[in-house]
């Protein structure tokens, strides 16, 4: 039995996330050479590494955390937001593949569970390699198609409309003109990534899938995430936490337990 303080943080925070010497695309936050499983972590629309930045100290040493860098935002503010998954995925494979040198896991939130799909097979494709769990949080399953209007093509104010209700950006952003402009640009690219990504059908992972979701999540119905199940040929589960669509960040403490007995199979308290 491994015990962790993992009383939850402030979501959605704006800090910096250092990036690794070696590329801008990944962050160790605390690396270590005994771990048995390498934890990559991807984030939702408009965040950065940062939203895992406490996650190392949290989860049981076991797990080495890895938060994926994406252009445009924090530490690499300064580099365009890339607006096609393809484009990522390409990146993503190349960046990733001098870090499979022991077991590895995903795990991503929305826009991240997207990418870690689809990075999943082009690895397993490309370079052989499969994650030994895949966990799936806050996204339907890619062959289920986005029937609400594009948000990466309404104007500013509708846009902002709509992300009042998702309730996943804090009230100060809002209220700052100048980080209301850096913010919005990086999700519009996001949700151009998500919104333009059309399904493939693919063979079934060989990997167990684990899927996530919130009991009050208006974006991703319960019903939905169950459809999962014909993305693998191996164990399959869904677990569902109090919260809406960013029950990732409200239920963290719930989250992280679940997420060391998945692909530990230990018991956090």
């Amino acid at each position: 039995m491994i015990r962790r303080n993992l009383s939850a943080g402030p979501p959605n925070s704006m800090l910096p996330c250092a990036s690794s010497a070696v590329d801008p695309w990944i962050t160790f936050p605390r690396p270590s050479s005994q771990a048995r499983l390498r934890l990559f972590c991807f984030p939702y629309a408009g965040a950065g590494a940062s939203v895992f930045r406490t996650w190392a100290g949290l989860l049981p040493p076991e797990l080495e955390v890895v938060a994926v860098q994406l252009p445009g935002r924090e530490s690499r503010l300064r580099e365009p937001p890339l607006t096609r998954l393809e484009d990522l995925i390409e990146a993503l494979s190349s960046v990733l593949a001098r870090y499979l040198d022991r077991p590895f896991a995903f795990f991503g939130h929305s826009l991240g569970g997207l990418i870690s799909y689809e990075l999943a097979h082009r690895l397993r494709l490309e370079k052989g390699s499969c994650p030994a769990h895949l966990v799936i949080s806050g996204r339907r399953p890619p062959e289920v198609e986005e029937t609400d209007e594009p948000l990466h093509l309404l104007p500013d104010s509708r846009l902002i409309e709509r992300l009042r209700v998702l309730n996943g950006t804090r009230d100060e952003v809002f209220r700052e003109p100048e980080v209301l402009a850096i913010v919005l640009p990086i999700l519009r690219a996001d949700f151009t990534v998500c919104e333009r990504y059309r399904y493939e059908k693919k063979p079934p992972l060989p990997c167990p899938l684990t899927i996530y979701g919130g009991e009050n999540d208006g974006y991703v119905s319960s019903s939905r995430l169950h459809l999962w199940s014909d993305h693998t040929q191996n164990n399959f589960r869904v677990r569902l936490f109090p919260g809406n669509h960013f029950f990732l960040n409200s239920a963290r403490s719930l989250v992280l337990q679940s997420l060391a007995e998945d692909l530990l199979g230990e018991k956090v308290c």
